[in-house]
């Protein structure tokens, strides 16, 4: 049990650092189109993790949240922006929050439609709970069979949770680039309180509740094909 625990530990430290790198690097590639470039000369438009990586968020947090049981989330380097650079402030604003997002939603995508075609070339089943290989008992093809599940749930996971209007979260700039600029300013007073509202919204299960209503979906196009 333990050297199973290990295992999809590693699997899923991989799956993160990977996907969080993703997310950081979609955000400094959308401003650096909008005319900012901060974020390429500092290196980060990039899927190195050595660029992305907080010690903190992307290593220790989503340790100590596995072996507890506790939402196995995670954060990386925010990604660093000057938005007195961007060309069109409001379109950027909403453009740059949104890539990190369908950064891993294309993950997600891209996991899901390799798993659909496993199951449709027959190489690998649904046990119920478990995705098999049908083909080889090799250790290796379960672990990739593994990391691909891995892939697809932390994926749409990083992307419902990105999406909750809390600052700093980047759902609240997607709505504050939405509403009437009168309006603009006033949301983002709300950015002091952010870390509490988050931390609010993570530990009365809204956050949970938000997951549960849709992973379900997420599961039905998986199985039932896209």
């Amino acid at each position: 049990m333990e050297d199973l625990n290990l295992s999809l530990f590693v699997l899923y430290m991989v799956a993160l650092v990977f996907s969080l790198s993703a997310h950081e690097a979609a955000h400094a590639w959308m401003s650096d189109r909008f005319g900012d470039d901060l974020a390429r000369s500092l290196g980060r438009i990039t899927l190195n993790p050595a660029s992305h990586i907080d010690p903190v968020g992307t290593l220790l947090f989503p340790a100590v949240a596995f072996f507890t049981n506790a939402p196995l989330l995670g954060w990386a380097r925010p990604t660093p922006i000057n938005p007195a650079n961007w060309t069109r402030r409001r379109a950027a604003n909403f453009f740059v929050s949104t890539a990190g997002v369908l950064a891993n939603l294309l993950i997600a995508f891209l996991a899901g439609a390799a798993i659909r075609l496993l199951l449709e070339l027959g190489m690998i089943t649904f046990g119920g709970s478990s995705f098999v290989p049908t083909m080889t008992e090799s250790i290796l093809a379960r672990g990739a069979v593994e990391l691909l599940v891995v892939l697809f749930i932390l994926n749409v996971t990083l992307a419902i949770f990105n999406l909750l209007p809390i600052p700093p979260l980047d759902g609240s700039k997607i709505l504050g680039s939405l509403l009437p600029e009168r309006w603009e300013s006033a949301f983002q007073s709300l950015d002091r309180f952010g870390f509490i509202l988050l931390f609010v919204a993570v530990l009365t299960g809204v956050f949970s509740s938000i997951f549960r209503l849709i992973m379900p979906f997420a599961w039905a196009a998986l199985l039932l094909g896209y």
